[in-house]
């Protein structure tokens, strides 16, 4: 039943997506909508015309800044001392602590359940910013390998992680040993859609014993310098082919504390994407079944979650996050500082903005007793003149549908993992070349004016969900206003825009025939909805626009 919600899942984003497009399209003249829609038409040119409140100002026939008498400024000199720690955005959007409210829709089938405080940023104003994708050259690839692997050696991890014929064998013993004990998922990879187990046994001692007659009898490890452009032979078919990563390197590298996957990929002609992936791994071959299911999980899914199947096979519950802190070996203050050493080296203005717990775990779902390591994950974002870019769970860069010929361009983000051994995973994605300010202090929507299209658009982009779930229950716990980045991929996928946006986080419960599934949203960063904070428009975080 977990493959199935998985699957589901997956294609309730993308039906999201495309209806989420489609509908910004169409809204203004819809007769189906359930009242006038209040939310803009993206457009090419609502970017270009981002209005600044300095232009305003002057229209109105106010120089800023220069309005005030010195017997005025004397007065509020209190007041401003007040505001000077929080910034004074919120004159301008002018929104409240929190915001509690609750609606029903298509006949109490889906509820809104909004209990949220409202994160702003600290700052006087904001800017909209122009981003481009930064290209992979040996210069960006000898910055990260110095900060990172000091007196590291490096090895081709085609070579160092293929298995010998001793691997396979072991392999083999373990997989017959688990059939004649019963164990035929020791994978933890559940059942298909008819009961049938994911994981064939069979099957994989078969393969074991085809590849074991080609694997070598020990492994040659090929000491390499971190580069695009190496070669290595691919054996896969049993012939010794010959390849070259133009735009990739993937090496392993023995440091004094332990051993480290190290990847790196470029963009290409089919994303504009750039990846860079720091992971510890046990010494000697992995068996690559585990990856299905073994690895770091954010704790939230372990805190805010609880799934149960109609016919019993699946039945999880939420472990309290007093339990989840006793498996963490490290202090949150010596995780951090460890984190923040190695990002800060980078100089991108990356801050950590987001945290969450972090277990690694040997399954789909997060059991206590499947927990093998406990920590953090810290989750930096890009600081622009003291307003941050807001982190979600999304990657952004998908496409519309399947066929699209269109090069998609993810956000960037960093995600650095500390365990009890120190530093155990880095994910880093597209970093930015931050460009000029396009616009300075440009014009926010009021709250007020947020919140209606905030209301009328959870029900108009969540109504088709219906065709899959019962019913739904989304619970709204945070509110939060950041930067954001949109682009256009059918004009360039290498730039875009950082623009100030809405964030409604949490999570929700769904009912179907099938599955039931509850998710508190209370430690979430799943985004549920992001408007532009400029013109009303929705961004859809899966795509990036």
């Amino acid at each position: 039943m977990k493959e199935k919600k998985v699957i589901l899942t997956a294609f309730r984003n993308r039906c999201r997506a495309v209806f989420a497009a489609g509908l910004l399209i169409i809204l203004a003249g819809c007769q189906e909508t359930p009242k006038e829609s209040i939310v803009k038409q993206k457009s090419a040119d609502n970017i270009k015309n981002y209005e600044s409140n300095e232009e305003v100002s002057e229209k109105d026939g106010n120089e800023p800044g220069n309005q005030d008498s010195e017997e005025t400024k004397d007065s509020l000199d209190t007041e401003e001392a007040a505001e000077e720690k929080e910034g004074k955005i919120n004159e301008i959007v002018k929104a409240p602590k929190s915001y509690k409210n609750q609606m029903e829709y298509e006949g109490g089938k889906i509820t809104v359940d909004t209990d949220a405080e409202i994160v702003l940023p600290k700052v006087d104003a904001m800017n909209t910013y122009q981003v481009s994708a930064r290209e992979v050259d040996q210069e960006l690839i000898d910055q990260i390998t110095n900060i990172f692997f000091e007196n590291a050696k490096f090895y081709h991890g085609y070579s160092y992680n293929t298995w010998t014929k001793e691997d396979y064998q072991k392999d083999i013993t373990m997989l017959k040993k688990w059939k004649a004990e019963g164990n035929l998922d020791p994978y933890h990879w559940g059942t298909d859609d008819e009961g049938n187990l994911s994981f064939d046994i069979d099957a994989a001692i078969e393969g074991d014993e085809i590849s074991m007659a080609d694997a070598p009898e020990q492994i040659e490890k090929q000491e390499v310098v971190p580069s695009f452009g190496l070669e290595w032979v691919d054996i896969t078919n049993g012939e010794n082919v010959t390849k070259v990563d133009e735009n990739r390197f993937y090496g392993v590298a023995e440091t004094d504390q332990g051993i480290y996957g190290y990847t790196i990929s470029g963009n290409d002609a089919h994303t504009s994407d750039v990846r860079i992936l720091i992971q510890t791994q046990e010494e000697g071959p992995q068996s690559f079944r585990d990856f299905n299911t073994t690895g770091w999980k954010d704790g939230r899914y372990a805190m805010d979650t609880e799934n149960r199947s109609a016919d019993g096979e699946t039945d999880s519950h939420s472990l309290s996050e007093d339990t989840v802190k006793s498996l963490v070996k490290i202090s949150y203050e010596d995780a951090e500082k460890m984190a923040k050493e190695k990002i800060q080296q980078l100089g991108w203005d990356w801050e950590v903005t987001s945290w969450d717990y972090s277990l690694y775990c040997s399954s789909y779902e997060i059991k206590e007793e499947d927990v093998q390591d406990a920590g953090y994950v810290f989750y930096f974002t890009r600081v622009l003149d003291g307003a941050a870019v807001t982190f979600t769970d999304a990657y952004g860069g998908s496409l519309e549908d399947h066929n699209s010929t269109l090069i998609p361009w993810s956000y960037e983000r960093c995600e650095v993992v500390v365990g009890s051994g120190g530093i155990e995973r880095v994910e880093i994605y597209n970093p930015y070349n931050v460009g000029e300010i396009q616009t300075r202090n440009v014009k926010l929507m009021d709250f007020e004016s947020i919140i209606k299209i905030y209301e009328q658009m959870m029900e108009i982009t969540n109504a088709d969900m219906l065709d899959y779930y019962n019913k739904l229950t989304y619970h709204v716990r945070k509110i939060t206003l950041g930067y954001t980045r949109i682009y256009d991929p059918t004009v360039d996928s290498k730039s875009g825009i950082l623009v100030p946006a809405w964030d409604f986080f949490g999570g929700y419960d769904s009912e179907s025939v099938d599955y039931t599934s509850k998710d508190s949203g209370e430690h979430s960063n799943q985004s549920l909805l992001t408007i532009n904070a400029v013109d009303g428009t929705i961004i859809d975080r899966e795509l990036g626009y």
